[in-house]
């Protein structure tokens, strides 16, 4: 009898969990509304690159932060790379206590410096300071030195999901802000003083800039490198990276929470048998933006994650001088789990390669899904 009762019982909850999931499901709206947005007017674009300029250096220093344990792939390197390629500044990639810098989704990387030997060398502090995304946004040490570099007159720039942990620090109550879609309802409610700009890529107001998803940190830069040294310099970047124009127009409407996307997370992490680990040989020069970009988009997948290998241990110095550290020492992959090769060196061109790829190989929804993670516009705007 009890026994009966116990079996009844996980059946109703059961029913109960499967109705309520469903329910939940169907108020999900069934697809984003995307809409063309207006050219950024002459204006804005000029007060945008005004608020930008650095003061304090004719060669400005950049600071990328980020902690030890956990901090968004893309979000940190693809600046470094970018702003390291553009050679308009002085770049280095910075985390809070010693040691390798375990990035997210993918990769592991040796930084150039601590937090506080930065400081030692850098008493007055860095021109701009980089903040990505974050496992934990509220970082002691993130915070205090967020707030110590900008009252010494850096300008902060927070990327994607970053500007969660830029509002932590307070430097964003009462500002003009933006943020990746999936993290603003929380930004909004934890920080109500801060004023959401929809519809752009990036947002600067007094001193701090943010952006929208994880892509944006393209545009953001190549608007950084033209503030610094001119529009010529920012094309000759953009050609090299693949972009044809970087303004800071944005669909937010074509990015949010919808039924497709929620279905294709739960599809996805359902085939757990199916999971892959999929090879990314490492080698020395590679270009870290288009590799950041590669292994983030193939670890959102839910169907596999991208895991990098050398045939010696010890850091891979990319391109631009990052240290990459191999997850795996190996002198080969098998085949049929390799990442696809990227036959355009351009990052953007290799990241639309890898979201075919991924069409082809998981199918159009888990495309979908991916981009919009990355929040990535895939049609011209």
């Amino acid at each position: 009898m009890i026994l009966r009762i116990v079996l009844w019982s996980a059946l109703g909850a059961v029913l109960i969990f499967a109705a309520v999931g469903a329910a939940w499901l169907l108020s999900l709206p069934s697809a984003s509304v995307a809409a063309v947005q207006p050219a950024i007017e002459a204006g804005e674009a000029e007060a945008t690159l005004a608020a930008l300029k650095a003061t304090k250096r004719k060669r400005p220093l950049i600071a990328i932060v980020g902690i030890n344990d956990g901090t968004e792939t893309t979000d940190y390197l693809m600046p470094y790379g970018i702003l390291r390629r553009a050679d308009v500044a002085d770049v280095v990639a910075l985390a809070t206590r010693p040691g390798s810098v375990k990035l997210h989704p993918a990769l592991q990387v040796e930084p150039d410096a601590t937090t506080a030997a930065f400081d030692a060398q850098h008493p007055e502090g860095a021109d701009y300071v980089i903040v990505p995304a974050m496992m934990r946004d509220d970082d002691p040490e993130v915070m205090e030195w967020l707030r110590s570099q900008s009252a010494k007159g850096a300008t902060v720039i927070g990327i994607c999901a970053g500007a969660k942990v830029v509002g932590e620090s307070g430097l964003l109550d009462g500002r003009r802000a933006t943020t990746h879609w999936y993290s603003l309802n929380e930004l909004r409610k934890k920080h109500p003083t801060i004023r959401y700009v929809a519809d752009r890529r990036y947002v600067v107001d007094q001193g701090v800039a943010t952006t929208t998803g994880i892509t944006a940190s393209m545009p953001m830069m190549l608007t950084l490198i033209e503030a610094i040294a001119g529009r010529d310099k920012a094309e000759a970047v953009a050609r090299d990276l693949g972009l044809d124009h970087w303004d800071a127009r944005h669909d937010s409407g074509a990015f949010k929470f919808t039924r497709p996307f929620a279905l294709t997370a739960i599809g996805n992490t359902l085939a757990f048998l199916n999971h892959e680990q999929l090879g990314i040989q490492l080698t020395p020069g590679m270009d870290e933006v288009s590799l950041a970009l590669v292994a983030d988009a193939w670890s959102r997948t839910y169907r596999s994650g991208a895991v990098t290998f050398a045939g010696r241990g010890g850091a891979i110095v990319s391109r631009d001088g990052i240290r990459i550290l191999p997850d795996q020492v190996a002198a080969n992959w098998p085949a049929e789990r390799l990442v696809p090769a990227m036959a355009d060196p351009r990052p953007a061109m290799a990241l639309d390669q890898a979201l075919r790829d991924i069409s082809a190989r998981y199918g159009a929804r888990t495309t979908d899904f991916v981009a919009m993670q990355l929040e990535y516009p895939r049609t011209p705007q």
